[in-house]
């Protein structure tokens, strides 16, 4: 019986632990291990929600003790260190409690076949003060840092207000970076402040003290998107009372202010970066080919160069296709390349290795909880199709539902749903504290 060790629980690896578990760890024709340094799972493209207060992690997320047991895999809690290319096996660090009491000691877990899929974070791209003063979302605890500071923030400002009678104070947002993340945080929080006003968290004027601003370097926002949709949602966060600043460049961060190079100063409460993702540092030190951003560079079959029984998927990996160009770092390039390596690797050299290709079926972007933009893949042809409104907002909504169908099946997802939509009307729209 082989070893396959699944490294990352990310949309990728949890979507290949989960189909490899249902067929070779069910049918013990082999041992499927995932092995990730949080407890449960979290869908990472609505780290958003979880900042702005509208969806609580603690209900959404998924165990992975609980996911082994139902689909026939095994689940260890640990960080990766390093990789013993020679001998096969991965080094694990010790896990420790909260008070750094050892949990389990640091150890070593063989494998016969790897698979890392080890996501995405943040990339700095070298600015000054960025790394030390800014907040970002790569995982939820970052998120949930996020959103305690938002509400906090929010409370004091209403406090001072109420001392001095001026009403002068207000909490500043500033976002850096204008792709997804950035403009849909961005406009989930102005949702969030209306809605801690409504409660009476606080007493400020959700658009003239709530002041949330994006930097975006280039002259759009959402660049992956047509010209049209990106001028839309300018639109429509500047209706939101969001101030948009494009062809602007961060020079420095400070504690309390981003500057771009043209002198101009932005002041800020809170910082969040979202200009852009690179793999984790451990991926330089696995002694396999990276590129520029540390992601490991793989082949057509999505083997890393060098090395045949290691694989790499998701953000993490760097696949360039001669036809359609690199594999952008997305939940839809990680859930394809999961289900083809969970076929890939049931096949096990029995007949010819199959070549992966990608499929862009297209983007969407939430803009809040009533509207959303994005282009989508037509049914006939490659061409792609300009949607937004109600349309895209169901379309979007539809991504998630789909992850979770590739992890649960269709009843559980159907019930998952019809008990997501039951708390919805039974529960404030955001977390209140």
């Amino acid at each position: 019986m082989q070893t396959i060790v699944i490294v990352g629980g990310g949309a990728g690896g949890l979507e290949l632990a989960t189909r490899l578990g249902d067929s070779a760890g069910k049918a013990g024709s082999a041992r499927i291990v995932l092995v990730d340094r949080w407890p449960a799972h979290f869908w990472k493209p609505l780290l958003h929600t979880v900042a702005s207060g509208k969806r609580d992690p603690q209900v959404t997320q998924i165990d992975y003790a609980a996911q082994a047991c139902e689909h026939g895999f095994e689940f260890m809690r640990g960080e990766v260190l390093g990789i013993d290319r020679a001998a096969q096996c991965i080094r694990l660090g010790a896990l420790l409690a909260d008070d750094g009491a050892v949990l389990v000691p640091a150890r070593l877990v063989p494998y016969d076949k790897l698979v890392l899929a080890l996501g995405s974070v943040t990339n700095f791209y070298g600015v000054p003060g960025a790394a030390e003063h800014v907040l970002t979302l790569d995982d939820v605890p970052q998120a949930e840092v996020f959103r305690q500071r938002f509400v906090d923030g929010c409370i004091q400002a209403s406090a001072r207000n109420a001392a001095s009678g001026d009403e002068q104070q207000g909490i500043d947002i500033v976002i850096v970076g204008g792709g997804a993340t950035g403009v849909e945080l961005a406009a989930e929080l102005a949702h969030s402040a209306r809605t801690l006003a409504r409660y009476r968290v606080h007493a400020l004027d959700p658009v003239r003290h709530v002041r949330i601003r994006i930097v975006e370097r280039g002259s759009l926002l959402l660049p992956h998107l047509h010209p049209r949709l990106s001028k839309r949602a300018a639109r429509h966060l500047r209706s939101l009372g969001i101030k948009v600043f494009t062809d602007t460049a961060v020079a420095h961060v400070e504690a309390d202010a981003v500057h771009d190079t043209e002198g101009s100063r932005y002041p800020s409460t809170i910082t969040l970066w979202a200009a852009g993702v690179e793999a984790p540092a451990v991926c330089a030190g696995f002694g396999l080919p990276v590129n520029r951003l540390r992601q490991i560079v793989v082949g057509p079959t999505l083997q890393t160069v060098g090395d045949a029984d290691i694989y790499a998927i998701g953000d993490c990996a760097s696949f360039v296709c001669p036809i359609k160009g690199t594999v952008p770092p997305r939940a839809q390039a990680a859930h394809q390349q999961a289900m083809f390596l969970a076929e890939a690797l049931a096949r096990d050299g029995q007949a010819k290795a199959p070549v992966f290709a990608y499929r862009d079926y297209g983007s969407l972007v939430s803009l809040g909880p009533l509207a959303a933009v994005g282009m989508i893949r037509g049914a006939l042809g490659p061409r792609k199709m300009q949607v937004g409104g109600a349309l895209a907002r169901v379309l979007y909504a539809l991504m998630y539902r789909k992850h979770l169908m590739a992890l649960h099946g269709f009843v559980r997802m159907t019930a998952q749903t019809v008990a997501d939509w039951i708390r919805d009307k039974l529960a404030p729209a955001v977390k209140l504290h």
